[in-house]
């Protein structure tokens, strides 16, 4: 294992460029990398080897580490573990079944009430009047099987989320594994989760190693949930969902403040963060680091902005 990477602010690049009439309007920057099958880098740009936040990019690799503590659930739920859902009501119902499995109620969830993800969902719970609740937050399949793992190993339940925890600490030393990485950092994620900061080579390895896990390993488990169901990863209106599903074998997860993670089932990976934290960038990236790992352009054809209006310019330094 090497050891952590450096803090520090990242060294992006522009990555990605808005264009009006053919004349440059916005510019955002970022960094990404291409990992082949073993390891080596296809493609770099930017700062990739400095400490950043992956936010819910870190969900596969949570989901893992649960699997490997005994957390056993049925695919669906298990792809609800390393999930940003948007708040469909089958996310909802699958979350709570989650929490029934283990024999918790919403009440029992560690993150904070908020409305769902999805726009279209969200403004519909706004004008019925609906107020917030912990099960439609995105993280909300995450934090019910933390719940579950804790209790399967006779943990206490009313602090999972201290970074002390065992199960918080087994996460980390699983996080670790993953990525070959010492962590560089440790904060509070939006769900109140600990978060632990890797570089972007870091997470794209650990992406490779679920992708292509051995049968019978926990991270082969999380990512056939994953395949299988990758509505619950993200949701029917979601990017991320949309590309696993048009690409054969991908598994692929997105984080707040622009973080990308994606793998193919021979390993090749790629992870993109983008300097601004806007998602508008985000999708682009991702298009063309996936055409670089050699991913048929026609599968990526329906995920390209109309009229060339984004142009994603993405070269080495």
């Amino acid at each position: 294992m090497s050891c952590a990477a450096p803090a520090g602010a990242p060294e992006h690049v522009p990555l990605v460029h808005v264009l009006r009439d053919g004349l440059v309007e916005s510019v955002h920057h970022g960094s990404v990398v291409v990992l082949a099958p073993d390891g080596s880098t296809l493609f770099q740009a930017g700062d990739v080897d400095t400490a950043c936040y992956p936010r819910s990019a870190a969900k596969p690799m949570q989901a893992v580490a649960m699997v490997r503590l005994g957390l056993s659930l049925p695919p669906e739920l298990l792809a609800l573990t390393a999930a940003s859902h948007s708040g469909e009501q089958f996310h909802l119902a699958a979350a709570a079944r989650v929490l029934d499995l283990g024999g918790f109620t919403e009440a029992d969830l560690g993150n904070p009430a908020d409305l769902p993800l999805d726009p279209i969902e969200r403004t519909g719970w706004i004008a019925a009047g609906r107020p917030a609740r912990k099960l439609a937050h995105n993280c909300s399949g995450k934090h019910a099987s933390m719940l579950r793992t804790a209790r399967r190993n006779g943990w206490s339940t009313s602090d999972y989320l201290d970074p002390g925890h065992p199960l918080q600490r087994e996460i980390a030393a699983t996080v670790e594994d993953l990525t070959g990485e010492r962590i560089a950092h440790v904060a509070v994620d939006g769900c109140g989760a600990p978060l632990f900061a890797v570089s972007l080579r870091g997470l794209a390895a650990a992406a490779a190693r679920i992708a292509t896990a051995p049968d019978g390993s926990a991270a082969h488990a999380v990512a056939r949930a994953i395949r299988a169901h990758p509505e619950m990863v993200a949701g029917s209106r979601r990017d991320t969902t949309e590309l696993m599903t048009a690409v054969p074998g991908l598994i692929a997860k997105d984080g707040f403040e622009a973080v990308q993670i994606a793998a193919l089932p021979d390993g090749t990976a790629i992870a993109i963060k983008i300097a601004d934290g806007g998602d508008r960038a985000r999708l682009p990236a991702t298009i063309a680091a996936l055409t670089l790992a050699g991913v048929n352009p026609t599968l990526l054809t329906p995920f390209t902005t109309p009229n060339h209006t984004i142009h994603t310019t993405i070269r080495s330094r």
